[in-house]
């Protein structure tokens, strides 16, 4: 724990049972925690592909925390972020992600590791979970011009009703 920062609590995983289920307890949870004046600081996630590791193991679930001003700050004196300015959201990504899978120690090889894909998946959240403070997304479906909100965090895949 840092100094002079007071603890919050924390999500709990998302909850078992049903899709609907889940989004809807987790809908009344944070509903629940904004009337309490708790802050939300970790967001499970889902990747696309998933980080595959040295043994073949695909790993696609994990969980990012919301980013300090420190975790923003340190990249910048990193020798690599400073060759080559595009490397800062790898060092960015790797402080934040606190689980992968059964990786507890996530860093920048790791995360030069992902897919494509799946990188550009974990940019996105971090700017929605840090400046949004959701992991929801506003869509329109291209056949019936209907809007609705999807949850970027996952759980099924893409087409899945």
């Amino acid at each position: 724990m840092r100094r002079g920062i007071p603890p919050v609590a924390t999500a709990p995983p998302p909850a078992a049972g049903g899709r609907e289920g889940g989004r809807e307890r987790e809908r009344d949870r944070d509903r629940n925690r904004a009337e309490e004046g708790l802050l939300r600081t970790e967001f499970a996630f889902e990747l696309p592909r998933g980080y595959v590791d040295p043994s073949g193991t695909v790993h696609r679930s994990g969980v990012m925390r919301l980013a300090t001003a420190r975790d923003e700050l340190v990249p910048l004196r990193d020798d690599r972020v400073r060759e080559n300015s595009a490397y800062l959201s790898v060092v960015l990504i790797s402080r934040v992600i606190t689980r992968l899978g059964t990786i507890e120690d996530i860093h920048p090889g790791v995360v030069e590791d992902l897919f494509a894909s799946d990188l550009a998946f974990l940019q996105d959240f971090y700017r929605r979970i840090n400046s949004e403070g959701h992991t929801r997304a506003a869509v329109t479906c291209p056949s019936c011009r209907e809007g609705f909100t999807v949850d970027l965090a996952g759980g099924g895949r893409l087409g899945e009703s």
